[in-house]
């Protein structure tokens, strides 16, 4: 019986050591970029960045001219990144083929683009990791942008 009992303790004990990993490792992308309040600044600081890019803001002139649509824009962009980063929001705007549609969106457009948002999260001080895994969310979405 003493074994018994010194086993349950050792195994309590590697338990209560090892759960503290655990939990960090089920940390989801979206609290590690600190949650919707850090998606929205971000938003916030890559939707000025593109604003101030001439090679790609005309695409955003409209949106950016009218303040509600500038507004509902951002609100789709922190939806997007936060469901993407494994976050409770859910993205209610057009898919991305569909969005882009007719745009002629090139190659070296879209890696502006990325280039601002790359831009914004080091204002942020986001880490490598996290801004490898938020690009590698949203890089896929590249084929459905680019049409040229």
């Amino acid at each position: 019986m003493k074994k018994i009992r010194n086993w349950t303790g050792l195994i309590a004990l590697a338990v209560c050591t090892l759960m503290p990993v655990a939990q960090a490792k089920e940390k989801t992308l979206y609290d590690r970029l600190g949650g919707k309040k850090a998606i929205t600044a971000v938003v916030d600081e890559f939707v000025g960045r593109v604003a101030a890019d001439t090679r790609i803001n005309s695409f955003f002139a409209a949106a950016a001219a009218d303040p509600q649509r500038l507004a509902s824009f951002k609100m789709k962009l922190v939806n997007q990144i936060c469901q993407a980063s494994g976050g409770p929001c859910k993205y209610m705007g057009k898919d991305m083929k569909t969005a882009h549609m007719g745009m002629g969106i090139t190659g070296p457009q879209f890696d502006a683009l990325v280039g601002d948002l790359v831009d914004a999260l080091d204002k942020f001080k986001v880490g490598e990791k996290e801004k490898g895994e938020l690009l590698g969310a949203l890089g896929p979405m590249k084929s459905d942008i680019v049409e040229k």
